[in-house]
């Protein structure tokens, strides 16, 4: 008997049908996966479909290729090759798909009302004559225009979902392709669709790689090569690192390409590595990476993207210049100035103290560092006081909104973002910079652990040579999360005047949470508070099963605590852990904690995930345009599926998201502590288990302790407390800025 070929056999068994979206059972946006129930002529009841589609609602029309499959358990289903979008025909799918709040603009109610009036043509007259439109009641100029921006919108997506679905590729990243490059999309994927991995967020290498490879880019292509090196030395960027040195990128970027290449092509692959030391040159040439020779960590040559090198150098220099530049201070003057306000504020500072506000004065660069309980807020409301008195213009900032608002508080002077001080830009430029300068004599800013390359530029762009600055910070917190080393370089290289606060103050040894800070940062296990509930600040109870710590997790947070001190557990406990997945990572308990602080808030569902009016939210990464930055927490106040819109306020400020920029926030119940960082809460639970090991660092259970103001929860056993007191060696940042500092000051 003949056997018929298997492409044949595939073929014969193709099955194509129109279909009405009924409801959708389930979807992952990360993969576009979906099961929807559907209606299909000729088939009766409802037919499930299963496959990966763009995200639809019901209403929608299908047009879906594939197979009739018999499923174990869920019996005969539609698997899904290929699902085209098409417009939905006849009066009550129109209706469904326009209430379905597809079309920006429209809900139920305008939905049926352009029904009433049109009929069956109402998408005709949406696409050919929009002006008609006008005569439904509640259509205006400015809704017309965003309904026809949103149609048009989705004929370019739709086309984008059958260009990538020829190629195999999911339809859930078309929206995301057309948000970043709008109407140009198509032709920028076919011309290079690997700059989707450094451009369009979500969208890694090997995504843009399997793209590529389908249209029928050559695996040894020079923009492979080159795309896996830029992307790389992205990603490197991202935890922390300024350059890569090249022998670990080269291999790295080996890795990468190797793993993307099916292994049937593999085998007939030479080691890349020749290619990509040669592309790496072609890039050095083009002037999009920078190759140097920095011999003082010993990593021979080392590789930066370009912009990264520039700013490092710049920094370096502008540094100097403000170091080198003159200024004079009456020293007597300054000294009375000190007596009368510690006179007036009934203070008297300590030697330490007096010293560090005097060098801060009169320096051109001054670091104030110091942990709780030290005196840095004391000291820093001197300067700021002292200075006002001399006539100096004095400007406070913080990188976050929350450290802005502790440092005003503190200093009772007007303190503001480092990014709005500088006035951001859309662009992701500052206003203010070396043409147009800030106008103050002196610029204090605090939480400077938290400062990276990019914004640290930024400062010294717009400070003029005339001015002082004064940095304040813990040197014993987690580093910044973007790319650089600034606070720890800058001490690294004992070029910058400086001073380090180690005295506890008698008030603050009555804090455990500040007692432990310090015995945790010099590797002690934290005691035990010698206090019960409601006076004690600080608990550590022990316990290492993952289940039973989430179980006391959410007893602590939406329970004792509230019971015991009297604290909101949605406005005033937040939950600290180092690990996103497991039992006690962010995504498990953002979603029990969501079930039990805000079980009936208005739901509303952005992929996978489900948000609810009244949930607390973080802010993923930096949005100038909308003035939110990466850390900042919000609330949701509001939700507009017809105008397909959310309202999050933030810190008393009201900011308006398309439905489709919501991937920028996440739930923020529990955050991990790197995402803590600036931030200050009435209480924090942190639990710390085995399975944590590979982030268990002592820096970060220290700034997980020292977010707390009122209470301090550690949950862990001993073995993984000590795992973590033990383990000093944070991963090393790639950075050479202390060096550059220390060679461009020893030339001045």
């Amino acid at each position: 008997m003949n056997q018929i070929p298997l492409e044949k056999a595939r073929f014969q068994l193709e099955v194509v049908l129109q279909a009405e979206v009924q409801t959708v059972t389930f979807f992952n946006a990360q993969n576009g996966y979906a099961v929807i129930r559907v209606k299909v002529r000729d088939e009766p009841g409802m037919v499930t479909a299963v496959g990966h589609v763009l995200q639809v609602r019901p209403g929608e029309m299908l047009r879906l290729t594939g197979q009739w499959k018999e499923h174990p358990k869920y019996g005969r289903q539609f698997q899904m090759d290929k699902a085209e979008p098409l417009l939905p025909a006849g009066v009550n799918a129109i209706r469904r798909y326009l209430a379905s709040g597809q079309l920006k603009g429209i809900g139920p109610v305008l939905a049926e009302r352009m029904i009433e009036m049109f009929q069956d043509k109402t998408l005709d007259i949406i696409d050919n004559d929009p002006d008609q439109l006008l005569q439904v009641e509640g259509i205006g100029r400015a809704k017309l225009e965003k309904i026809q921006k949103s149609w048009e919108e989705q004929h370019h997506v739709r086309a984008l979902i059958l260009f990538l679905q020829e190629h195999d590729v999911s339809p859930t990243l078309a929206a995301r392709i057309y948000r970043h490059f709008g109407p140009r999309s198509m032709q920028k994927v076919r011309d290079n669709p690997f700059e989707l991995a450094y451009e369009v967020h979500g969208i890694g290498f090997k995504t843009a790689d399997a793209i590529a490879l389908k249209l029928g880019f050559a695996a040894d292509c020079r923009e492979r090569l080159e795309a896996a090196l830029i992307y790389l030395l992205f990603q490197f960027s991202e935890s922390g690192h300024v350059f890569c040195p090249e022998e670990e990128l080269l291999v790295k970027a080996r890795g990468l390409l190797e793993d993307a290449v099916p292994a049937g092509r593999q085998a007939a692959e030479m080691d890349p590595l020749p290619a990509l030391r040669e592309a790496l040159r072609s890039l050095q040439e083009r002037k999009r990476v920078v190759l140097e020779e920095f011999s003082p960590q010993g990593l021979g040559t080392v590789v930066y993207l370009r912009h990264f090198y520039q700013w490092e150098k710049e920094i370096a220099a502008r540094f100097q210049a403000l170091l080198n530049h003159p200024a004079t201070l009456d020293k007597a003057k300054l000294r009375a100035v000190l007596s009368a306000l510690e006179a007036r504020q009934r203070i008297k500072l300590s030697p330490e103290q007096r010293q560090a506000v005097e060098r801060a004065c009169q320096n051109k660069v001054f670091i104030l560092t110091g942990g709780p309980g030290t005196g840095k807020t004391t000291i820093t409301r001197f300067i700021v006081d002292a200075m006002t008195m001399l006539g100096v213009k004095v400007k406070l900032a913080a990188p976050t909104g929350r450290a802005a608002k502790r440092l005003s508080e503190a200093t009772g002077a007007a303190a503001s973002t480092l990014h709005r001080l500088l006035q951001y830009a859309p662009d992701g430029g500052f206003a203010l910079n070396e043409t147009k300068m800030l106008k103050a004599g002196m610029l204090v800013v605090d939480e400077v652990s938290m400062l990276d390359c990019h914004l640290c530029l930024a400062v010294l762009r717009a400070l003029p040579l005339t001015s002082r600055l004064v940095l304040v910070g813990d040197v014993n917190q987690l580093p910044s999360v973007g790319p650089g080393n600034v606070l720890g370089d800058l001490l690294g290289s004992g070029t910058m005047p400086s001073a380090e606060l180690t005295h506890i103050y008698r008030q603050a040894q009555e804090s455990m949470i500040v007692v432990n800070a310090h015995r945790i940062n010099q590797g002690l296990f934290p005691c035990h508070s010698p206090k019960t509930a409601p006076e004690a600040d600080f608990f550590w109870l022990e316990e290492e099963d993952p289940q039973q710590v989430q179980n006391m997790i959410l007893h602590m947070v939406c329970e004792r605590i509230p019971a015991s001190y009297g604290l909101d557990p949605r406005l005033d406990v937040q939950v600290l852990t180092p690990m996103h997945k497991g039992e006690v990572g962010t995504q498990q308990l953002n979603a029990l904690l969501q079930e039990r602080l805000n079980p009936t808030g208005r739901e509303f569902s952005i992929g996978p995930r489900r948000m609810r009016v009244g949930d607390r939210v973080l802010q993923l990464r930096n949005n100038y345009e909308k003035e939110v930055f990466n850390g900042d927490l919000g609330w949701i106040v509001n939700v507009d599926v017809e105008e397909g819109e959310a309202l999050v306020e933030f810190d008393g400020r009201d900011v308006v998201y398309e439905l489709t920029e919501m991937d920028e926030l996440t739930l923020a119940y529990a955050v991990s502590v790197h995402k803590s960082q600036g931030s200050e809460y009435p209480a924090v639970v942190m639990p710390l288990l085995t399975q944590h090991f590979m982030l268990l660092q002592r820096n970060l259970i220290y700034t997980g302790l020292t977010r707390a103001r009122r209470l301090a929860v550690l949950l862990s056993d001993k073995k993984a407390l000590g795992l973590g007191l033990k383990n000093v060696q944070a991963k090393t940042r790639y950075t050479n800025l202390a060096y550059r500092l220390m060679e461009i000051m020893n030339r001045s």
